[in-house]
């Protein structure tokens, strides 16, 4: 690496006409600010009955029954009554 003292001038000459600057370390980085925790505070008498009765009100909710209830079908069939007759069967196309 002998033939880097051939760009020393230029590169002085450069850097003096404000061509090229000489290289500045990056800044340090900025100290980060531990993030602030806001105590726990324990909920209010009233704030545990109104969650109590929010959760009486799903309860009853989940309770209901739905269309599942009504189904009397299944996998296999008619479940529940093998005498009820859904329809007359009919040849297709007579």
């Amino acid at each position: 690496m002998g033939g880097s003292s051939v760009f020393k001038a230029p590169i002085k000459i450069a850097q003096k006409v404000g061509i090229i600057k000489k290289a500045t370390p990056p800044p340090a980085p900025k100290p980060v600010a531990p993030p602030v925790v806001t105590p726990v505070v324990a909920p209010t008498v009233a704030e545990v009955s109104q969650s109590e009765a929010a959760n009486a009100d799903n309860y009853n909710l989940r309770k209901r029954k739905g269309k599942s209830a009504t189904i009397m079908t299944g996998p296999a069939g008619i479940q529940q009554d093998e005498d009820l007759v859904l329809g007359t069967p009919t040849l297709l196309g007579s």
